[in-house]
């Protein structure tokens, strides 16, 4: 449940970016607050509480809005408060997926492409989906890339790297980025690289006092973590998961 305080906040965000249709929305305030339980304790629509219904115009309010990118947009409205660029982190994780995320409609392709369309994939882990972030230095999440559970994490970097609203100092990464291409980019683009290379590769200086601050990205997705639709993730199509992980980011902005 939203207090009036986090309201006060987020009313004129969700406001500023949501589509005006011919009828409004009777009680934005609500059916925000119904979104938000559902997400952050993964239980079923049909399973809000009573004062937050009907489940139903929450549930299509979501996906309506995840298709037409309200949710990260309003990731980027929250951003004007400043994103620090002194440091910037990008770090992967793997999400595991719940049974009832593989349901999506194919489309005409095969299983194998829809699952690949819908950045679902089996790794190591499991089936489930790749999801990766670029952080400021604040350990606030800027953007978001997912792919399928078995895909790497490097080619998302530079397109993270892209969507940040400015060069940053420092780009920190564990060795899942170790790449001379990536590090090339990284001084291209005028900042300079910490991660640590693979002991296959030739030793690249890593500057210790600051590779040790990447504890804040991985306290960041701690905190989103903390949203049972985020550590399991239970949406068919990949708009709508990445929908999920810019509201738990907005709202985290919001918070901190």
């Amino acid at each position: 449940m939203l207090t009036d305080a986090q309201w006060t906040i987020l009313e004129p965000l969700v406001e500023a970016r949501r589509p005006h249709a011919k009828v409004p929305l009777s009680n934005l305030r609500r059916t925000m607050s119904a979104i938000l339980w559902r997400h952050e304790n993964g239980a079923k629509w049909r399973s809000l509480p009573s004062q937050l219904d009907p489940w139903w115009m929450a549930a299509q309010t979501f996906i309506r809005w995840a298709r037409l990118g309200v949710w990260e947009r309003l990731l980027n409205l929250v951003q004007q408060r400043g994103v620090q660029l002194g440091m910037t982190f990008l770090d992967g994780t793997n999400v595991r997926a719940h049974q009832k995320a593989a349901g999506a409609r194919r489309k005409g392709g095969s299983q194998a492409q829809r699952d690949h369309r819908e950045a679902l994939g089996r790794s190591r882990g499991g089936y489930g989906t790749k999801a990766c972030v670029i952080a400021d230095s604040s350990g606030r999440a800027v953007a978001f890339r997912i792919a399928p559970g078995q895909a790497h994490e490097l080619p998302d970097a530079i397109p993270l790297l892209d969507s940040l609203p400015g060069v940053p100092t420092w780009v920190v990464a564990d060795r899942g980025y170790s790449s001379h291409s990536f590090r090339e980019h990284i001084w291209n683009i005028g900042a300079k690289p910490a991660i640590p290379t693979k002991s296959n590769q030739a030793s690249v200086a890593c500057p210790d006092w600051i590779y040790n601050n990447r504890n804040v990205v991985e306290r960041l997705w701690a905190r989103l973590k903390e949203w049972r639709a985020v550590a399991t993730r239970y949406e068919k199509t990949a708009r709508s998961f990445v929908g999920v992980l810019c509201l738990a980011a907005a709202i985290d902005w919001i918070r901190r």
